[in-house]
């Protein structure tokens, strides 16, 4: 029950036991690319061209911010945790004036006009959020923040939503996102090999003006698909994979497995408090529907009770940072927000404490 890379099915694993040729020299392949990326513009609702490159998801994250910015270029980072900030730090490593915005690690943004106030003043090329923020059980309201995009003018709204995509509700085109990433071990329950991003036209022309040309660089996949050329090697078992698994996101339904997660999360945190537990997220947070963030319980250590569960054979996940120590989080995510799961977790931790 971590909150990723989850638990891969055997018919997502099977996808990659094919001995496949070159992904350089076969028409299948670019097929298959091809036929991925507009499944997965169906889950994250886009027009947009949607870029998959052969990393885990951070991956993302670094090749939209580098291939779009100049060292200098202004960036607000909204920030209610762990990624939040982290995005910021990395925007500053690449040579960006950075401004954060902080709500707080255990909540949601929830002051839109100090947001507003903060566009105003700053000028940023380009906004950063988390879509849920996986160490806090978290989401943010990305449409209001787009709102305020598009009012002000700024170029680029850049949404780290690798957390959140199949597992609810987001709707790329509709909220102004520019640059949407997502991977695919967390709620597409894939191994961790592959990272993917919906890149608005805006985007495409600010790629094109920066000319990045690092590996991680988005502008060289822009054409590939016409070109049936790819900048590197192409990860052909990878890409079957996560077919396969958006495959099975959209043979079940968005609606329903968004609908499948919310209930699991929901009796989840219902289990969690009824143990006399304490979430992590403040009052009033917007709560994750695919990982709850739980308070440790005083005199007890994390690492006593991470031990515990895993002799019983549950393991949760610990957390990262300011966070280490003192929160863990319950993963309902993908292939884990099954209520029989979750019911054998929660019984176990129950026993447990």
């Amino acid at each position: 029950m971590v909150p990723g890379p989850v638990s891969v099915p055997q018919e997502i694993l099977d996808a990659a036991a094919v001995n496949y040729g070159s992904a350089d020299l076969e028409a299948e392949y670019v097929d298959l690319y091809r036929s991925t990326a507009r499944a997965l513009q169906k889950i994250m609702r886009t027009r947009n061209q949607v870029v998959i490159q052969t990393g885990e998801g951070m991956l993302a994250l670094w090749s939209a911010l580098k291939s779009v910015l100049f060292p200098g270029d202004r960036v607000l980072a909204l920030s209610t945790g762990l990624f939040g900030y982290g995005i910021g730090g990395m925007a500053e490593s690449a040579g960006c004036e950075v401004r954060t915005v902080d709500f707080g690690f255990n909540d949601s943004v929830n002051d839109f006009e100090l947001v507003e106030r903060a566009i105003r003043e700053f000028k940023p090329k380009m906004i950063t959020l988390v879509h849920c923020e996986t160490p806090s059980g978290t989401l943010n309201d990305v449409a209001r923040i787009g709102e305020l995009k598009a009012k002000l003018g700024v170029p680029l709204f850049y949404v780290d939503a690798v957390s959140g995509l199949g597992g609810s509700l987001f709707q790329t085109d509709e909220w102004q996102v520019d640059l949407c990433l997502g991977a695919s071990q967390k709620c597409f329950s894939a191994p961790a090999n592959l990272s993917f991003l919906a890149v608005s036209e805006k985007a495409w022309e600010l790629a094109e003006e920066r000319n990045y040309t690092g590996y991680d660089a988005l502008l060289p996949f822009r054409e590939a698909v016409r070109n049936r050329y790819f900048p590197y090697t192409p990860y052909w078992h990878g890409t079957a994979q996560l077919h396969k698994a958006s495959e099975r996101i959209l043979n079940e339904g968005l609606s329903r497995v968004i609908t499948r997660h919310e209930k699991v999360a929901a009796c989840c945190r219902k289990r969690i408090t009824g143990m006399g537990l304490e979430l992590f997220a403040a009052p009033g947070a917007l709560l994750s529907p695919t990982v709850t963030a739980v308070k440790v319980p005083a005199g007890l250590s994390w690492k006593k009770l991470d031990a515990r569960l895993r002799e019983q054979g549950v393991v949760m996940g610990g957390n990262y940072g300011c966070l280490a120590g003192k929160v863990f989080r319950v993963g309902h995510m993908g292939s884990q927000a099954d209520p029989e799961l979750l019911k054998e977790a929660m019984d176990i931790l129950a026993s447990v404490l």
